[in-house]
């Protein structure tokens, strides 16, 4: 077991928080007892963890045990829970056909990706495709909101209007304007297109949507321009799934 932080060693770290560093070395962080916990269980390959407490069976060689304070050089969270890992960045798997597959169009926000990729583990999706403008799904951020989901969901990077030229199955999207959810027959596969948390779907994009679909709003007043994306994420597959089991 190795103990006491090098310069190197936190040099490394502190450039894994940029996208950058996370090309280069081909590694990327996860904190937290739960995050790295789950990862671990994972297929991901564990490089080294660096812990104020000595609870993961891992090889003594990829362990360092280190004080709260050097936990803080190296966290990138206000308040640092234990420990950190670094875990090397997997080939991309190619994406499943079936089912239902979400794609992401521009998402920004490391707190939304997070969350959606969570929210296709819970419902089920085990696709995810991105825009190449879309965050990066191993930014801290990003790895930290999924609290484990990352390693159940694949998570591809791609140019999206050649990917959804090249799908067969419909191709749905959320818009301020479409055909009331809560009225449409939805099916068991297709794509689910989501769009910039400011602009929604590109116009590039959304003529590759043949779809449109809207979450009505119920408010009298009506003064709310949108839906945040990851909240429409939800309320979308969870109509999706709840479909799928009437039909069943």
């Amino acid at each position: 077991m190795n103990s006491m932080l090098s310069k190197n060693q936190i040099k490394l770290i502190k450039s894994l928080e940029q996208k950058k560093g996370r090309v280069q070395n081909a590694l990327f962080i996860v904190e937290g007892i739960k995050g790295v916990s789950e990862f671990l269980k994972s297929n991901y390959k564990l490089r080294h963890v660096y812990t104020t407490q000595l609870i993961f069976n891992v090889p003594i060689d990829l362990v360092s045990e280190i004080s709260e304070a050097e936990l803080k050089k190296i966290s990138a969270l206000k308040n640092p829970n234990t420990a950190l890992a670094i875990f090397e960045i997997p080939e991309e798997k190619t994406s499943e056909e079936e089912g239902l597959i979400v794609a992401l169009d521009a998402i920004r926000d490391p707190g939304n990706l997070g969350t959606i990729i969570r929210l296709c583990d819970w419902y089920g999706i085990k696709t995810l495709v991105c825009g190449n403008n879309t965050v990066d799904c191993y930014n801290t951020k990003v790895v930290q909101a999924t609290m484990g989901s990352l390693t159940r969901v694949n998570v591809q990077y791609l140019d999206l209007e050649a990917y959804l030229d090249s799908k067969k199955t419909e191709v749905f999207g959320t818009f301020l304007a479409g055909e009331n959810i809560y009225h449409t027959d939805l099916p068991t596969n297709g794509v689910i297109v989501l769009g910039n948390e400011a602009n929604g779907i590109s116009e590039a994009i959304a003529t590759k949507v043949n779809r449109k679909l809207t979450i009505p709003q119920f408010g009298e007043i009506k003064a709310t321009e949108s839906l945040n994306v990851a909240n429409a994420t939800a309320i979308v597959l969870s109509e999706f799934k709840r479909r799928t089991i009437i039909e069943k």
